[in-house]
């Protein structure tokens, strides 16, 4: 629904005529609205522990104050995120829920593989009221698999489509994999934190992967 809501915002500020650098700006801003900045502050407070380095890594993550390499972390995410939406253009649109779609996906997979790493001190949420994978990822398989028959409905079965089709899947499906067991490999678990960075990684790189291959040039 995020996703959907930064679509929505895009496609009525074009509308308007506003210039791209602007509506990438406000999209962006949109989804950090809705969720309260939780993941971009994950995103600070795991970048904060990984450059902590092993010894420190844990203290760092709880310490509330935000570090130099979390602000880094920050500023690199959004630049990143602004440069794929602006090339994106006219396909931002369709790629804004791709992207949170995949975002998500990654957090349950995390969840379902990885120790929490503060489970001697506290309990996570997140596993507290985890029913498993497949009723978990029941909502999003269902949710795709409603996106896919629309798009094959409103398009012409072409090779591009079909090819195109593919790679959103497919691209989804590995970054949404690949990203969690690295930041796992780095912290040698998973918390609250680092949740929120799985999620604004994975979604940032689908972005960026959507503006290869949807705008080569």
């Amino acid at each position: 629904m995020i996703g959907f809501l930064q679509s929505l915002s895009w496609l009525l500020l074009r509308y308007f005529n506003w210039p791209n650098i602007s509506i990438a700006l406000i999209c962006i801003a949109l989804g950090i609205f809705i969720t309260g900045g939780l993941h971009f502050d994950g995103l600070m407070d795991t970048a904060d522990g990984i450059g902590a380095g092993p010894s420190k890594q844990i203290q760092a993550m709880k310490d509330s104050r935000v570090g130099s390499i979390g602000v880094q972390s920050l500023v690199i995410i959004l630049i990143l995120q602004m440069a794929a939406i602006i090339k994106l253009s006219f396909y931002a649109p369709f790629a804004f829920p791709i992207a949170a779609f995949w975002g998500r996906i990654s957090q349950i997979f995390a969840i379902e593989n990885y120790e929490y790493l503060f489970k001697k001190e506290s309990s996570s949420i997140h596993h507290e009221n985890w029913k498993g994978l497949s009723k978990e990822i029941r909502p999003s398989l269902i949710i795709i698999s409603i996106a896919i028959i629309l798009y094959l409905f409103l398009n012409n079965l072409n090779i591009f489509n079909a090819f195109l089709l593919i790679y959103c899947i497919t691209s989804g499906i590995i970054t949404s994999i690949l990203i969690p067991h690295f930041i796992n490999k780095l912290l040698g678990g998973h918390s609250g934190d680092s949740y929120g960075a799985t999620l604004v990684i994975t979604e940032t790189t689908n972005l960026l992967l959507l503006s290869i291959i949807l705008i080569p040039n």
